[in-house]
């Protein structure tokens, strides 16, 4: 879910691309988009970028222009997301720590043992995960291959169970499980679906929510109003699921790259 990006640029002179709300300066990126496409797409990421997705055939001062049109959802995106990093503490992979699964939150508990397979279980309402070694990378890695494998079975499980209700989707698209660092899920235009095996730490609602957006796709590659028809046909409640889901994207990737 969102643009694929063609390459970044800063404005002609080399200087980041900027603009004034109130007494406050937002820079942001501009992305090179289809120059078929004639719209701005404006996106506030939960790190707090501002990524702009705008035809190539723009100038600067028409994209900022569109922008500052947005300025004002743009600063409270920015404030929602700048109040949930302040509340949250970077991973450290240790015992005592809580772990997101479909929406839950499991502690983890790390035990060291050299002569035990490495693996993680779901055990009891908890996270264990048994290593070799206690480092925080190895435990992170082996949380992150835990994660891969659960998304792999549940994107691929659910994603049977949405399709009997999107009849404009011939045959079964491929899927690819891929950590992406801005994205929850894309389409390519051949129709592959690329899910981000982080949103599995999701409720199950906002992983059917990503993984409809990508299947509207195949329908509408870009965002037209026929596209969000489609997707309040199909998922009535998006625009709350979207919510939520960005709600929780601070905590759902809190240490993950």
């Amino acid at each position: 879910m969102g643009v694929a990006i063609a390459g970044s640029i800063q404005a002609e002179d080399g200087s980041p691309l900027w603009f004034n709300y109130g007494d406050q300066r937002i820079c942001f990126e501009r992305i090179l988009r289809s120059s078929h496409v004639p719209r701005v797409l404006i996106k506030v990421h939960p790190d707090c970028r501002v990524q702009v997705s705008a035809p190539e055939t723009a100038s600067d001062e028409e994209v900022r222009a569109a922008v500052q049109k947005r300025g004002r959802w743009i600063y409270r995106q920015l404030r929602e997301f700048r109040a949930q990093l302040q509340h949250v503490t970077p991973r450290q992979y240790i015992s005592g720590e809580s772990h997101y699964y479909l929406g839950r939150q499991y502690m983890l508990k790390v035990m060291e043992d050299s002569r035990e397979k490495q693996q993680v279980k779901l055990l009891r309402g908890r996270l264990e995960v048994s290593a070799r070694e206690k480092s925080r990378e190895r435990v992170r890695e082996l949380l992150s291959d835990w994660y891969r494998a659960r998304a792999r079975e549940i994107f691929a499980r659910r994603l049977a169970v949405i399709l009997e209700q999107t009849l404009w989707v011939g045959e079964p698209p491929p899927l690819r499980i891929l950590a992406m660092q801005t994205q929850w899920g894309s389409c390519s235009p051949n129709g592959r679906l690329t899910l981000n095996p982080h949103l599995v730490k999701a409720p199950r609602d906002c992983i059917d929510y990503v993984i409809l957006h990508e299947l509207c796709h195949i329908a509408e590659h870009n965002h037209s109003e026929r596209f969000y028809r489609l997707m309040k046909q199909v998922m009535p409640n998006w625009e709350q699921v979207k919510a939520r889901l960005d709600g929780m994207a601070s905590r759902l990737l809190n240490g993950a790259f």
